[in-house]
């Protein structure tokens, strides 16, 4: 088949409209319903994507590398297409980052039958046709004078179309923003776009210090005991399947026999582990936290080490920490090498907690900071986020591709994997309670995002924050003290206030002050336990 550049950009253009934006225009029709008044509208969206794509494969493209552009689009088109038609997916700058802090194991994950469909059908096939296109030559000038009509003719056409249906445009830019995220493929590129321009120009990240002069207050009492605190870092655990805060499932039946003080209020920083995580030890904020600050500041661990006072261990059975723990000890227990209790290819949280006693031993008489990195409840294969025994709910979705399963089957095996966390967070307690007579101890826990289960069509998480729902922004948290913490915490003013809002910024300022760290960076009004 011969074909000059521009009929095959034409083609592959209308193409990619037609076939790979499915959920843009199902987004839209729920806004624009399928009426005769919006039907004008409607059929201009498809001519303007379609005139845009055109637009920019003329200008980005020349004869040499014209068919890698458009193979590469059309095969990660065909990608993008799947996980927003199933999950309901964005395929912004935070989700690009995910995806490259993505490891091996957790892309398996998401690999299914049906994604292997359309990346032939949207993805290779066409790949295969636009190979195998001859490109009819012209001379250079001809080539561009070409370009420069189609350029000229699509600016004017959009143009047009965005005045005639000015009413209908202005709404879709300032009151319908979101839709424009589910333009595929043009807001992926615009994304790694970003992603690429924001890597680059912080291709040399120079570390902003952040408490170099802290310091441990002194204690004047005549017996000095030293703190040994857990800090858990859940995944994907949402507040309201949480049999604490009032859901119908047992899914802690164990935490619900300790003495804890539940925070059924607590929002996360982000709706991806990606920001959640650096977030949470940043000082910044959610406000002003973006990865690129984030990741040239240091952040609570680092102003814990600077006092010199503080031994910090980072246990991870998840991806990574995501830059938190660069410069403290870290482990990973997502292999067996490290990780004891492992089965069916999965190593489990519990598995964390092994070894523990040697490391407390090894730092006899002084404070101690242990993070342990949950896998938790990683999406969107539940089933395998927990041993056979916690099977209690059923049946249970025992497959990565949701979209087969009923609401009751996610449901059933998102919260069997939630009693399982609930199982390991006891074992963590309990492996505290061995050292309360000789440390103050405490476990702090706080899921880095929450989880969306199919309710309106979305799954999993990662939704830009401002249209995410609240499932994945409602996140579990509490607090387990020891009995020399209960000591020093005022218990009655806790309990009175810990069904207040809070968001993952009040970390920061809670590690500094149960280690009873002075510095600048912390802020009493953020650190909400109350100390006697």
């Amino acid at each position: 088949m011969k074909l000059s550049q521009i009929k095959l950009i034409v083609y592959t253009s209308l193409f990619l409209v037609i076939f790979d934006n499915y959920t843009f225009f199902a987004n839209t029709l729920d806004i624009y319903t399928f009426e005769i008044s919006n039907l004008g509208f409607i059929l201009s969206l498809i001519l303007v994507l379609s005139l845009f794509l055109i637009f920019l494969f003329t200008i980005i493209t020349s004869k040499k590398i014209i068919k890698l552009v458009l193979i590469v689009s059309i095969l990660i088109s065909s990608i993008s297409s799947y996980f927003m038609n199933n999950y309901h997916i964005i395929i912004d700058t935070d989700m690009i980052r995910n995806i490259m802090q993505t490891n091996i194991e957790e892309s398996f994950d998401l690999f299914s039958v049906k994604l292997l469909i359309y990346f032939l059908v949207l993805g290779l096939i066409p790949s295969v046709i636009v190979y195998n296109v001859k490109i009819i030559s012209t001379t250079i000038k001809d080539e561009l004078l070409l370009k420069l009509k189609i350029i000229i003719i699509c600016i004017l056409i959009i143009l047009s179309n965005i005045f005639v249906f000015s009413k209908f445009y202005t709404s879709f830019f300032r009151e319908h923003k979101s839709l424009r995220f589910f333009t595929n493929p043009t807001y992926w590129i615009y994304s790694i776009g970003k992603y690429m321009g924001s890597s680059i120009n912080n291709k040399v990240i120079t570390l902003k210090p952040l408490g170099l002069k802290a310091r441990v207050e002194d204690d004047d009492s005549e017996e000095e005991v030293s703190e040994l605190i857990i800090l858990v870092v859940g995944e994907a655990a949402r507040a309201d399947h949480f049999s604490l805060n009032g859901y119908e499932k047992e899914t802690n039946p164990l935490l619900a026999k300790e003495d804890i003080v539940n925070f059924s209020n607590m929002y996360s920083c982000g709706t991806s582990t990606a920001v959640s995580v650096p977030c949470m030890f940043s000082v910044l904020g959610k406000s002003d936290y973006s990865y690129n600050k984030a990741a040239s500041t240091e952040n609570v661990l680092d102003v814990l080490s600077h006092t010199d006072n503080v031994n910090i261990l980072w246990r991870d059975n998840n991806s990574d920490s995501k830059g938190v723990a660069l410069r403290v000890t870290y482990e990973n227990y997502r292999i067996p090498k490290n990780n004891t209790i492992c089965d069916d290819g999965e190593c489990r949280d519990e598995g964390m907690l092994v070894g523990l006693d040697e490391y407390v031993q090894k730092h006899k008489g002084e404070d101690i900071l242990i993070v342990l990195h949950q896998m938790g409840n990683h999406g969107p294969a539940y089933y395998k986020r927990y041993p056979k025994k916690f099977e209690k709910f059923t049946p249970a979705c025992k497959t990565n591709q949701l979209e087969k399963c009923s609401k009751e089957e996610i449901s059933n095996a998102y919260d069997n994997a939630i009693l399982y966390t609930d199982y390991f967070l006891s074992k963590t307690i309990n492996f505290l309670k061995k050292y309360d007579n000789t440390h103050s101890t405490s476990m702090i826990y706080i899921s880095d995002h929450g989880e969306s289960l199919g309710e309106n069509g979305v799954y999993l998480h990662g939704l830009p924050y401002f249209m995410a729902p609240e499932s994945q922004t409602h996140v579990s948290s509490f607090i387990w003290f020891g009995n020399h913490m209960k000591e020093e915490i005022d218990l009655e003013k806790l309990e009175e206030k810990k069904d207040n809002k809070y968001t993952q910024d009040n970390l920061f300022h809670i590690l500094l002050g149960i280690f009873e760290v002075e510095d600048d960076s912390y802020k009493k009004e953020l650190d909400f336990l109350e100390y006697k």
